[in-house]
This record gives C-alpha cells, structure tokens and sequence, in this order.
C-alpha cells in the first residue's frame, strides 16, 4: 500500500500543470463523499479551498458546513459557500450557492454498507457578477445560477468506498452577459444566458489511518462525466450549442485528516488527469488545495 500512495502523490504532482474542471459546480463531488454518522448530534466545518484556473485567474473559496445526525440512520446537512476571483478582468466576489441534503444510511451487520443521499443546491445569484459593470465570464461567477437536484449512492466494504452520483439542473435562473466578442480577449468562450447540462460522477476511496488512529488519509480517483453540450444564447437570440464541452473528466484527490478528540483538521490536494475540450462553465481549475476544520458536540 505505501508504493500505492507514493505513486498517487506522484501522479498528482505530475499533473498539476494541466487544465480540469473544478468538480461540477462544487456540489455533487462533495456531496458524493461517504456521510460519518457519529454518536454526536452535531458537526461544524469552515474552511477554503485555493485554487488556480484558466489564464492565470486565481481563486478563494471559503466556506462553511453543519451536519446534524438525528439518530444512527438519518442525518442532514446545509452547506454555504462563496468565491472570490482575481485575474485579468480584476477581482470578484460574493456568496455562492446552497446546499441542502439528507442522507439515510441502513442498520446492518452485512460486510457491505450502503448509504444514500439526497437534495438540492440553491443558487444565491444570477451568474451576473460584474466590475465597473462589465460583464464577467463564469470564470469570475460565484454560481452557476441553477437550482440543482444532487443524489449519490455509497457503498462502503472494508476500507473502500464507492460512489456514484448525479447532478441535475432543474430550474435555471442564469442572466449572464458574457460576450467574448466584445470582451477584449478570447481566453474565455461566450456564457451569455448560459445553460448547462446534468453530471454524472463515479468516486473510488481508499482509507487508511495510522495505529493511533490519529492520522488518516484518502487517497480517491473521480470520473465525472458531462452528459451534453452547455449551450449560450447570441446576439441574434439564437441558441447555440458550446462544441466539446461534453464529455469526461478525471480528477485525482488526496485527503488527508488529523483527528484530535472531537475536532479535526483536514487537507485536501486535487489535480487532474483528463478534461474536457472546453469547460465553459468557469470550474477549470489547474490544481485545488483546500483546508477545513470540523468540530463535533
């Protein structure tokens, strides 16, 4: 196992120069992750995500979690987040999205562990972020302007966890004005009016800890496959379809925790494999570094 890791590690950072989506809009990639149901009632996390995307536009990404176990079969969570972007076009930001799900996980003493989560993201703006009342591509947008359904499937045998997911957008709300036509620059395709289309997502984990059960890491490959072209409406009022912007995403994600009582301290390090030909939605990230804080009561 630990030349498994070494060689995880490595393929990280061998890729870190190259291009991936950022995870579906930050729902579904998270969501999709195995629920710990603990005999505490309550969970809290903060915590940020840095990153850097296309055409050297960097990224701050905080936010904030609570998680409340009813008992040893439900729980539910709401999740907030926001961005901050800095680039080219100058600096953006504001809050971001919602995310509110419940989780069921059954009793059973079977080597074979399911759990299942459901619920919905809720978008805080239009997608219509601007400076000096320009228009913005999604690169500098903190939401996607969609109500979305999420829904996941984990199965947990020993120390694996599988995953699968989808992310539907299901009433779309975006006014973005984005020409790139008109912007000055062609690094960011046209958004204006955007629509995006549903994502599927497989997650393999792997955990192990140290004897002392303080240290864990989770080492854990995701296929996230987007199930049609984005569209964007041009000036004509036509609707038109965004080439190449279907299709597979591979991205490779170590997390790594320090357990401590009832708190926990967590680092995460994700970098792709493959991408899409184009990622119109703004997610392009070349590599993600992220950092949270959990306390339990």
């Amino acid at each position: 196992m630990k030349i498994n890791f070494i060689s995880f590690v490595l393929l990280l950072l061998m890729f870190q120069n190259t291009q991936a989506q950022g995870c579906s809009d930050a729902g579904i990639c998270s969501i999709g992750n195995a629920v710990e149901h603990s005999a505490t009632k309550n969970q809290l996390e903060i915590g940020s995500v840095f990153g850097a995307g296309e055409s050297d536009t960097q990224y701050l990404s905080p936010y904030i979690a609570y998680m409340r176990n009813f008992n040893e079969k439900w729980a539910a969570s709401v999740k907030i987040t926001s961005s901050v972007a800095s680039g080219s076009f100058g600096r953006r930001g504001s809050i971001g999205d919602a995310f509110l799900t419940v989780n069921y996980k059954p009793l059973t003493t079977n080597i074979f562990k399911w759990s299942y989560t459901t619920g919905m993201k809720i978008p805080f703006n239009r997608a219509n972020l601007k400076i000096n009342n320009h228009p913005l591509p999604l690169d500098y947008q903190t939401s996607l302007g969609t109500f979305d359904f999420v829904g996941a499937v984990n199965l947990n045998y020993k120390k694996w966890d599988f995953n699968v997911g989808l992310q539907i957008p299901v009433f779309n709300i975006n006014a973005n004005s984005y020409f790139s036509e008109y912007s000055g620059t062609d690094e960011f395709p046209t958004t204006n009016l955007f629509e995006r289309k549903p994502d599927a997502l497989i997650r393999t984990t792997y955990t192990f800890k140290t004897k002392n059960e303080k240290f864990s890491f989770k080492p854990n490959v995701l296929f996230i496959y987007h199930l049609g072209e984005d569209t964007y409406e041009n000036i004509y009022g036509e609707r038109l379809s965004i080439s190449g912007s279907d299709g597979l995403t591979i991205n490779g994600n170590l997390i790594s925790a320090y357990n401590f009582k009832t708190n926990t301290i967590e680092l995460s390090l994700a970098s792709p494999f493959v991408v899409r030909d184009i990622r119109p939605d703004g997610l392009t990230r070349e590599w993600t570094i992220g950092i949270g804080y959990k306390t339990r009561f």
